[in-house]
């Protein structure tokens, strides 16, 4: 593993651990030539994904992408960086048990959303606002309402 401040090849794992969700393992590293310390993780990644973008375009899959604008929407909530992790760790599981080497941009923001649902509505109506494009603020009251019959199938299944 190349150091991140050095830019050495080489760097010595001095402590190994799962995180807590059994999801990753923890490696604290350190590099021989500068004396620096620092944290990778590993995670078993089952196949390469590519998400299809508007106009065709392609890129690689990101997780870090996905729990970077999830961190976003949810700024000054109270949702806990372990949260995210473990809604970003169902959301990749899901993209990778379809088996689809592409999936589309929207498929992915569709389980975002479902997601900060879960987690926070105020994170959920945020990414929703930049994510669904709102440019009015009647965009707002759709979701709204959208929501409260949402909530109210979720009540009465219950």
């Amino acid at each position: 593993m190349r150091c991140p401040f050095c830019s050495s090849e080489d760097s010595q794992v001095k402590d190994s651990r799962p995180t807590e969700d059994n999801s990753a393992i923890r490696r604290r590293r350190s590099c021989p030539d500068c004396g620096a310390r620092f944290t990778t993780f590993e995670r078993v990644q089952l196949r390469e994904m590519t998400v299809l973008k508007a106009g065709d375009r392609r890129q690689p899959f990101d997780r870090d992408k996905l729990i970077k604008s999830m961190q976003i929407a949810l700024r000054k909530r109270p949702v806990e960086l372990e949260q995210i992790e473990k809604s970003a760790n169902s959301i990749v599981r899901q993209l990778e048990s379809m088996g689809e080497s592409e999936v589309a941009s929207e498929q992915i923001g569709e389980m975002v959303m479902k997601a900060l649902a879960r987690l926070d509505t105020v994170a959920y109506i945020r990414f929703a606002s930049v994510y669904k494009d709102f440019s009015k603020p009647e965009d707002f009251n759709d979701l709204l309402e959208e929501m409260e019959v949402l909530q109210q199938g979720q009540v009465s299944a219950e």
